[in-house]
């Protein structure tokens, strides 16, 4: 399992080495868009609107935009700095409290917590202090550059962490547009909702609940396949006319200035080979 962070985390004077792994993984089904007529790929570019020009990665700086159009450029090295600096700090979980006072509405993504080669004897202590106390550690961690807050908690036989929002990024319920004020209702309907949800409640078994669409559509994927409903492109890039490589310029300009013999007589050793 990839490991997405390493480092430690401590509660009181005990610390524990730890590794961070994703627990959960999206199963959507990737579609790729091409071209109706002769089905390339579609490819999309990084394209410089004031000079009308592809980028690289290496040409791009990031920037934070404070007002229309006028941004404070952030150089790379300090934003290294600034990532260095955090997550080499241990993640201290700062309080305990009940899994109940948390809104779901905080959760944001779920990682499995490994020990470290040195870290078995304290992950099994914060482990069982978790399970006998009944509650959940919070704590803060960086991943990839964001400061994120998080729970530690037990889930199975292992522990857990999950990221969960600030409270400046869960937006105001007043925000939202319609919602009615409160209204008398009819008792007898009440009633009769009430005995629906009696009526429809059960276990919680997550092995029930299965993704119809995502399965219909491998299904009839699958069924494409077998018919020989499958589409290929044998079409060849064009070179882009502002070539940055150099041998493809070159390899471009070869192939451009051949003569017919010379490419009758390529094509055919490549042939043979």
């Amino acid at each position: 399992m990839h490991t997405v962070w390493k480092g430690s985390i401590s509660f009181g004077l005990v610390n524990i080495p730890v590794k961070l792994h994703a627990a959960t993984e999206n199963k959507d089904v990737k579609l790729r868009q091409l071209h109706k007529d002769c089905h390339t790929p579609i490819s999309y570019k990084k394209v410089c609107e004031g000079c009308n020009q592809e980028v690289t990665d290496e040409d791009i700086v990031k920037a934070y935009e404070y007002a229309k159009n006028k941004f404070v450029v952030l150089d790379q090295e300090d934003l290294e700095n600034l990532r260095k600096e955090n997550e080499d700090k241990a993640v201290e979980i700062i309080d305990f409290v009940q899994l109940t006072e948390i809104d779901p509405i905080y959760f944001e993504r779920t990682y499995f917590l490994s020990p470290d080669s040195t870290g078995a004897k304290a992950y099994s202590l914060l482990r069982k202090t978790l399970e006998q106390s009944g509650k959940i550690g919070i704590a803060k961690i960086v991943i990839r550059s964001k400061e994120q807050l998080a729970i530690v908690r037990v889930y199975q036989n292992a522990l857990v962490m999950e990221t969960i929002h600030y409270p400046d990024e869960v937006r105001s319920i007043g925000d939202v547009p319609n919602i009615p004020s409160e209204q008398d209702v009819v008792q007898k309907e009440l009633d009769t909702a009430l005995m629906l949800v009696e009526q429809l409640t059960t276990t919680f078994n997550p092995e029930k609940y299965t993704d119809d669409y995502r399965n219909a559509l491998l299904e009839l994927i699958e069924e494409k396949k077998a018919t020989n409903t499958i589409s290929t492109s044998d079409k060849q890039r064009p070179i882009p006319e502002n070539v940055t490589d150099l041998m493809t310029a070159l390899q471009a300009s070869l192939e451009k200035t051949k003569k017919p013999a010379t490419r009758k007589r390529t094509t055919r050793t490549k042939k043979n080979a």
